[in-house]
């Protein structure tokens, strides 16, 4: 580094980001980007499978779910041993509000495991019988809710490709759904790692980032296309995508931030902090799906989509044309370079054996 030459400062680049003036090279980048992917997916596919898949909710698998106070103060241990006189001990059993109430959930179970389950609750708690709420939901009605969530997701998808596909062309729908499903493997992943219950409102959490997610990619893919047509004959694709995704960085990160400030909030104030466990299935689903979703539209499919598209025929040609134009460029530039060069250089003075003297004129004698 020369003694003139001076770091870029923090400042400096925030300022070229905002103007959109950076210069990353996202496509050629790509197989850093991609490996990232491949290590968050690995993580959350491990996690679905040491786990053994999601936490369903009881919307899903069906079963009942009682909850109510807990004036005796009764702890995991004691709620356990109560529930096994009955026949269940292997309900999940959840303490709310630091033990001020606790959360029973068991399988679907008939009207008299039912009343016996009820007395157990109410004497190892100590509350009355008109304190206890019930919940019941049939295996029948949670398997519906559980196919009617997937059927939801497959439309959801289907009609993804189909907009995109016809809005601009179907490698970006391709694209655009291989970064769907990478942030849907993550959200899940988050999900069995952590453990939280997949509840309805955590299908539409899913559906909603999703949609985010697929909102930004195409804001991606609309500036590629903008650009492919106005510069498509001077530059290559590489080229065309880089520079669109250089001029909308700023605004998907200030998309996300504005995004992820509110849902932050709350995730980790309402859910955690003030105790609203009710707000966390879904505030988790839409801050982990928009962190990623952010990630995948700009370092998974648009650099999926300039490597695509660089092994088309058009493109290639055009990659080549550009080679040999900068090529004659350069031996131009080198030729004019040279001529300049012997203009400048100053002529060569003979050898000292070659100089001879001048000659003297002789001098006629007068007779």
């Amino acid at each position: 580094m020369s003694a003139v030459e001076t770091v870029e400062s923090p400042g400096s680049a925030w300022r070229r980001t905002l103007a959109g003036k950076t210069a990353i090279d996202f496509v050629g980048g790509r197989r850093r980007w991609f490996t990232i992917s491949a290590v968050l997916i690995g993580i959350a596919l491990a996690g679905l499978a040491l786990r053994g898949g999601l936490n369903l909710g009881l919307e899903f698998r069906g079963g009942l779910a009682l909850e109510t106070v807990n004036p005796a103060g009764a702890d995991i241990t004691q709620l356990r041993d109560a529930l096994a006189t009955v026949g269940e001990p292997d309900a999940r059993i959840q303490l709310v509000d630091d033990g001020a109430a606790v959360l029973i959930q068991t399988e679907p179970i008939d009207a008299d495991a039912q009343e016996a389950l009820i007395e157990a609750v109410a004497a190892a708690t100590g509350s009355p019988r008109s304190e206890i709420s019930i919940e019941s939901v049939g295996p029948t009605f949670g398997a519906l809710v559980a196919r009617r969530a997937l059927e939801a997701l497959i439309v959801f998808l289907a009609a993804a490709i189909l907009f995109i596909s016809w809005r601009l062309e179907w490698k970006m729908a391709v694209a655009g759904i291989t970064a769907l499903f990478h942030d849907l493997i993550i959200t899940l992943g988050v999900y069995a790692i952590t453990g939280f219950e997949v509840t309805p409102a955590t299908v539409v959490a899913v559906l909603t980032i999703l949609g985010y997610s697929l909102y930004d990619t195409v804001v991606v893919f609309d500036k590629v296309e903008e650009l492919e047509e106005s510069m498509g004959d001077q530059h290559t694709i590489t080229t065309i995508v880089n520079r669109a995704m250089n001029q909308v960085l700023v605004r998907s990160i200030a998309t996300s931030l504005t995004s992820l400030l509110p849902v932050g909030s709350l995730l980790f104030v309402g859910s955690f902090i003030l105790g609203a466990a009710s707000l966390r299935d879904f505030a988790l689903a839409l801050f982990v799906g928009i962190a990623a979703g952010t990630y995948s539209s700009i370092f998974v499919a648009a650099p999926m989509l300039g490597a695509w598209k660089e092994k088309e025929e058009d493109w290639i040609a055009q990659r080549q044309r550009l080679e040999r134009r900068a090529e004659k460029a350069k031996k131009q530039a080198a030729q004019l370079r040279e001529v300049a060069e012997k203009a400048k250089a100053p002529s060569k003075p003979l050898p000292p054996a070659q100089l001879r003297p001048p000659k003297r004129k002789k001098k006629k004698r007068r007779r």
